[in-house]
């Protein structure tokens, strides 16, 4: 009884949060605006034309359409949506109720469960994310050794497809670790280096057979014979664009000896990778700069992986991958305080990326790993019209975002946040003294 209570109690929190205003299409004029546009420079005072969701004129002597609705945005800075390049936003509604939790299968091998399958386009948590100026995030699932299929998606829209960038989709995978799994971690070496040899030889064999399956696949296709089908598997079904290269592996790897080992696997599989996490990178940046894998790094928030490390190696991280020609994407890893990530992208910019570079790192350099910076990441003619204006750096926490645009909608500015806000702000005398 008390678990039916919660899960309404948890339903009632999902209307309430996404009640209220809708989003608009239209035409629009984003006038008097200072313009970030991340790839060309800084549009000191312009003009910014949204039409059909797209962004149809940007410039200093662009004149506004006639029919466009006019927002004047003297002294505010238009910038492109940020992009966080791992999350389980929409997967995970209320972490300790277990039936709104979607972000994790049961099983090691399950590359066919779908995040864009999983996600709740009410979640609570979206509005709450994109008033902050994230308006795009790649959601994963996780646990397991393939535990599923990440989804590239915009935070507007009442289905996941709706939501989907170009229907941008990637198989996750745990590579095998050989360190402990924390602190409380005490099981004897030996069975530490036990483990960790069964879960690469599944891991090989799994990719084995990945290979045979789309060996199979491809002479299928080549000599189709409906009386000689081939046994139809999910799991390796799943993997056959990540086994043929039309799709990366996303791979979460940390540690500096894991990623040695990762690298070695994904050249000696001719694997197109990702790399998530890279928790110890700093340590091996020569090395990933040197094979030319993209890494997706965080929490830029966290503590060392070690206690003998400096207080700060979290925060320098991507800057250290950075200076050494590392391809860098940031995340937050998280569901629930994905609106952070602007301070992680701060906090990678204080510790040595730079302001410039950690910008990029949740704009332009995530649209680029995803092979989608033809519609995001930048402000350009011809783009998706996703973007904000706001009254500061959108790295302090000072600076309120003032309009939001994702795909050419006007998002309204209202989440459960603020609703909370107005409501505690000026509240009336409840009960009875």
């Amino acid at each position: 009884m008390l678990s039916q209570l919660s899960l309404f109690i948890a339903l009632l929190v999902v209307a309430c949060g996404v009640a209220g205003a809708q989003s608009t299409k239209g035409t629009f004029a984003l006038t008097n605006a200072r313009i970030q546009t991340v790839t060309n420079g800084v549009i000191e005072r312009g003009v910014l034309v949204i039409r059909d969701g797209k962004i149809a004129a940007i410039g200093p002597d662009v004149s506004a359409p006639a029919d466009a609705t006019t927002i004047d945005c003297n002294g505010l800075t238009l910038y492109p949506g940020m992009i966080d390049a791992g999350t389980q936003l929409g997967l995970i509604e209320i972490g300790s109720l277990p039936e709104t939790r979607d972000n994790h299968e049961l099983g090691q091998i399950a590359p066919q469960m779908r995040a864009l399958t999983a996600i709740n386009p009410n979640s609570v948590s979206i509005p709450v994310t994109r008033v902050s100026g994230v308006t795009t995030v790649l959601t994963v699932p996780n646990g397991g050794l393939f535990p599923g299929t990440a989804a590239l998606i915009n935070l507007n829209g009442y289905t996941p497809e709706q939501m989907s960038v170009s229907g941008w989709q990637a198989v996750a995978m745990n590579f095998p670790s050989t360190g402990r799994r924390g602190w409380w971690d005490d099981r004897p070496e030996e069975e530490v280096e036990k483990e960790a040899r069964k879960a690469r030889e599944r891991l090989d064999d799994v990719w084995k057979s990945a290979l045979l399956y789309a060996k199979i696949d491809s002479a299928r296709r080549a000599n189709p014979d409906p009386k000689r089908l081939p046994e139809y598997l999910p799991e390796m079904d799943a993997l056959l664009p990540a086994a043929t290269r039309r799709a990366p592996l996303l791979i979460e790897v940390n540690a500096a000896r894991d990623i040695d080992s990762a690298i070695a696997w994904v050249k000696q599989n001719n694997v197109l990778a990702i790399f998530t996490g890279v928790d110890e990178g700093w340590r091996v940046a020569d090395k990933l700069a040197a094979a030319n894998i993209p890494c997706i790094v965080g929490p830029v928030l966290s503590i060392p992986n070690r206690p003998s490390d400096r207080y700060d190696r979290a925060y320098g991280n991507a800057g250290l991958l950075r200076a050494a020609g590392v391809k860098v994407a940031l995340r937050t890893n998280d569901e629930a305080n994905v609106r952070n990530l602007p301070f992680h992208a701060g906090f990678a910019a204080a510790y040595g990326m730079g302001r410039e570079e950690a910008l990029r790192a949740v704009t332009i350099v995530p649209a680029e790993i995803f092979g989608v910076s033809n519609q995001l990441g930048s402000l350009e003619v011809g783009k998706q019209a996703t973007l904000f204006a706001a009254d500061g750096d959108p790295f302090e926490p000072a600076t309120n975002i003032r309009h939001l645009f994702i795909d050419g909608y006007q998002i309204p500015m209202t989440s459960r946040h603020t609703e909370l806000h107005k409501e505690f702000l000026n509240r009336q005398p409840g009960l009875k003294e």
